[in-house]
C-alpha cells in the first residue's frame, strides 16, 4: 500500500449505524400513533437515544484532527486538505440540522390534525340532562326518552335513549340501564323490536318518555341486532351499544357522558359491564382487532 492510499485513507470516515437507528426509532414512532402509546414512548426513547449519538459523532469526526502530512510526495498539501474537510463537515451537519427544522416544521401540524383527534375526543361538550322523578320508570320497562341535549342549539341536538328501571342492587343503590340509540356499525338510530305504548306518552320538563316493551333493538340501515343487553347478537356491528352514565339527584334520574361498552355479563342490576372511553362507530374496544384501530377516543358525546 502507497502512501497516498494509507493517507486517504486516513482522512475518508468511517459509515456509521447512528443515521440507520434514528430512522428505526421514527418509524416506530409513527406506527405507535395508530397502535400503541407503548410503542410510540419506545420508538421516542430510540430516535433521540441515536440522534444524540448521530449528533455527537458528527461533531466529533468534524473537529478530529487531520492526518499527518508526508513530507516526501506533497509537503504543503495536507493544511489546505484537513481546512476543507472541516468546513465541508460543518455544512453537511448544517444542512442536515436544517433539512430537520423544516422537515419537522411541514410534517407536525399535518400529523397533528392527524393524530391528535384520536388523543382528545371530538370535543363536544357534555350536558348533565334530567330526565324527571324516578317513579316515571317503571322497574322492568324500557322507556324511550327523548330530549334536546342542549336546549341552545335546538333541534340538531335531540337525543333518543332507552332507559331501563332495574330495582336496586344488592347494595341498596338504584340500578337503570341506559342505551344510546346510535348504532355502533355506523351510527344509524337503533329501534327498539316491540310495540311502543303511545298512551303511554309523557312530557316532563320538555322530555318525552313513552314505554316499549323491548325484549331486542335492531338497526334498520345495515341490519344490526343487538339483545335486551344492548349486546350486539347478528349483522355487522363491533361491539355492544353505549351507554350512558347515570346519577340520582333530589329523586330524579340525571344522564351524563357516554362511553364505549365490550360485552355485557348478566343482566339488569346482576350485569356486569366492559366500559371504555367513548370511541366512535365501527372502531373496536376489546379483542385483537383493537390494535387495527386509533386509541378509543374519550370523546363526550
Amino acid at each position: 500500500m502507497t502512501q497516498e492510499d494509507r493517507r486517504d485513507e486516513e482522512t475518508i470516515p468511517t459509515p456509521s449505524l447512528w443515521p440507520a437507528g434514528f430512522a428505526v426509532g421514527v418509524a416506530c414512532a409513527l406506527v405507535g400513533l395508530v397502535v400503541s402509546v407503548t410503542i410510540l414512548v419506545l420508538g421516542l426513547v430510540v430516535s433521540l437515544i441515536f440522534g444524540v449519538l448521530w449528533v455527537t459523532d458528527s461533531s466529533r469526526r468534524a473537529s478530529a484532527p487531520a492526518a499527518e502530512p508526508v513530507a516526501a510526495e506533497e509537503p504543503h498539501a495536507e493544511e489546505p486538505h484537513a481546512e476543507e474537510y472541516g468546513r465541508a463537515a460543518f455544512l453537511t451537519t448544517a444542512t442536515i440540522g436544517l433539512g430537520a427544522v423544516i422537515g419537522a416544521a411541514v410534517s407536525l401540524p399535518s400529523l397533528g390534525f392527524a393524530v391528535l383527534p384520536s388523543f382528545v375526543g371530538d370535543a363536544v361538550e357534555s350536558h348533565n340532562v334530567d330526565l324527571g322523578p324516578i317513579s316515571n320508570f317503571p322497574e322492568g320497562t324500557y322507556m324511550i326518552a327523548t330530549y334536546m341535549e342542549d336546549p341552545k342549539q335546538g333541534e340538531v341536538s335531540r337525543r333518543t335513549a332507552f332507559i331501563r328501571n332495574n330495582g336496586f342492587t344488592d347494595s341498596g343503590v338504584p340500578s337503570f340501564t341506559a342505551l344510546f340509540s346510535r348504532c355502533v356499525h355506523l351510527g344509524c338510530p337503533v329501534q327498539p323490536n316491540g310495540p311502543i305504548d303511545e298512551a303511554s306518552l309523557k312530557d316532563v320538563s320538555g322530555v318525552e318518555l313513552r314505554s316499549v316493551l323491548a325484549a331486542s333493538f335492531g338497526c334498520p340501515c345495515h341490519g344490526g341486532q343487538y339483545d335486551s343487553e344492548g349486546n350486539r347478537t347478528a349483522g355487522p356491528p363491533v361491539r355492544s351499544l353505549d351507554r350512558y352514565e347515570f346519577s340520582i339527584k333530589n329523586g330524579n334520574l340525571v344522564l351524563g357522558r357516554l362511553f364505549s361498552v365490550g360485552n355485557v355479563e348478566g343482566t339488569g342490576a346482576k350485569a356486569q359491564i366492559s366500559k371504555y372511553y367513548k370511541a366512535f362507530p365501527g372502531v373496536h374496544v376489546d379483542g385483537p382487532e383493537r390494535f387495527l384501530y386509533p386509541i378509543p377516543t374519550p370523546g363526550s358525546r
